[in-house]
């Protein structure tokens, strides 16, 4: 068994609207640790106390959640006090890219492309929206991912019901402009960028179901786009990262019209390592298996 590492917790499960999704990506890095011989254990901080990681002696920790509670700060919060390294980025980024909106506000500061937005409440205007945005309109938790309690709204009277399916899993709603043109990711490691992504669902539809759980979307990897426009969208998704303090990894999701613009639209910055993921699949092109991966995540583990 290695040594190198010490004894490693694999965080799993949960307690966000994700867990299902996390257990899955849990249970991969955990198998794949182990299968290299590290000390790993699963540990889902739904079942069990955080503080047990300092009390039986966990050198490191590897995130796999996803969601609240797992990709927000507040485990990297828990494990800074706790003086555990663990994998990906810090307390302030992923609280910020965990958050739509403010990711969108340091994005637009700093001169990336993002598209326009407004905040729902309750008394929203709806109307307004729709002459401020034009349809269709993406309406989404300003705090989840995997596309969770998230609509494509097409008509104006859809907006209300869309809101109320948004604000069940989060009392901050954001809709969004719509934006036609070809769904690309862009994955990185450290200061590298992966290969780019490219994302074809059924129906133009990327959402819960066709990311996890069915084999109706197809992904471009490589993405055919030509090198240099490929290099050109890899540097804007490493300033967004820089910008917003990410490290370790993560994977910004975006949209490419057909006239060559890019528009950012969110961060991971704990990435899905399911058996659909994407960060797995960009790595596997750039010549990294799963395993290698999963070590050079862990071997990037630290704190601060």
């Amino acid at each position: 068994m290695s040594t190198a590492f010490g004894k490693v917790a694999v965080l799993f499960g949960g307690s966000s609207a994700e867990r299902e999704v996390s257990l899955m990506s849990g249970r991969a890095v955990l198998a794949a640790l182990q299968q290299a011989g590290v000390d790993a254990h699963g540990f889902d901080p739904a079942e069990r106390d955080l503080h047990i990681l300092k009390e039986e002696g966990f050198d490191r920790v590897f995130i796999a959640l996803h969601g609240r509670g797992g990709e927000d700060g507040t485990v990297q919060g828990a494990l800074e006090l706790m003086g555990i390294p663990y994998t990906g980025s810090g307390v302030m980024a992923s609280a910020l890219s965990m958050d739509k909106w403010r990711t969108k506000m340091v994005w637009l500061s700093a001169g990336l492309p993002t598209p326009r937005y407004a905040i729902l409440e309750a008394d929203t205007d709806w109307e307004a929206v729709v002459a401020e945005l034009g349809l269709p309109i993406f309406v989404k938790p300003v705090h989840e991912g995997s596309s969770m309690g998230a609509t494509k709204v097409v008509e104006a009277g859809q907006l209300l019901a869309a809101w109320e399916l948004a604000a069940r899993f989060d009392r901050m709603v954001i809709a969004e402009e719509f934006i036609a043109g070809a769904e690309l990711t862009a994955p990185f490691l450290e200061d590298q960028a992966l290969p780019l992504v490219r994302i074809v669902a059924p129906d133009g539809n990327y959402d819960y179901q066709h990311k996890y759980f069915t084999d109706d979307t197809r992904y471009d990897c490589p993405s055919g786009l030509p090198a240099a426009q490929e290099s050109e969208l890899q540097a804007m998704v490493m300033k967004s990262a820089r910008v917003l303090g990410c490290r370790g990894w993560g994977r910004a999701d975006l949209i490419l019209t057909d006239d060559g613009r890019p528009y950012l639209l969110e961060m991971n910055t704990s990435p899905g390592m399911t058996g659909h993921s994407l960060v797995p699949m960009s790595a596997r092109v750039a010549g990294m298996d799963f395993t290698t991966l999963c070590l050079t995540l862990l071997e990037g583990a630290r704190l601060g």
